[in-house]
């Protein structure tokens, strides 16, 4: 199953695309809402997009995208969207706390060795285990109800976006968590 965004991200916008294209082509740098894809998109001709906007790229009639030109990796990015990539991924972690605070919630083993919950960063196995033990007596609903009831946890949102930003950056990351595949190179 391919995991696809239908909504993304505006990081950067590349007017008249990019100066090693053959083709003159108004292209926006993107990550996915939901699954952190990051893509090249070709806007419409008429369209300007701006760093920050919400775009719709899904099956359906497009407004502002003509297509998607490609999945890229960081090292692909603007330097300006390398610097906005940050600020943007711990956008759409707030902007979706209830998701990711369920993931505290429901984390499995992934080996016998190995816990979801402790490949976040500054998660080792005391806090893996007082999260495991606390989530019996009652879910938690919030990042700020996840900190009031496990003492001496990192920032539970922070240890997302970290781990999404590593995710990203990393192709060769043996477990992913929340970001979509890296892109295959033959």
């Amino acid at each position: 199953m391919v995991l696809r965004d239908d909504n993304v991200i505006v990081l950067d916008f590349l007017a008249r695309g990019r100066s090693d294209d053959r083709r003159a082509e108004p292209i926006a740098q993107v990550i996915g809402e939901k699954y952190f894809s990051l893509l090249e998109v070709v806007a419409k001709r008429e369209v300007t997009l701006k760093h920050g906007d919400k775009v719709y790229i899904g099956e359906e009639k497009r407004d502002q995208i003509d297509h998607i030109k490609r999945r890229i990796t960081t090292n692909d990015l603007t330097t300006f969207a390398k610097s906005e990539l940050p600020f943007v991924v711990e956008k759409l972690v707030k902007g979706r706390e209830e998701f990711f605070v369920n993931f505290f919630n429901t984390a499995q083993p992934v080996s016998t060795r190995l816990h979801q919950l402790e490949l976040l960063p500054g998660i080792g196995k005391k806090h893996m285990w007082d999260i495991i033990n606390e989530r019996k007596k009652g879910p938690f609903k919030s990042f700020e109800d996840l900190k009031k009831r496990i003492s001496l946890i990192p920032d539970p949102m922070a240890a997302i976006v970290k781990r999404v930003m590593e995710e990203l950056e990393d192709d060769d990351i043996r477990y992913r968590i929340f970001v979509a595949g890296p892109v295959k190179r033959y």
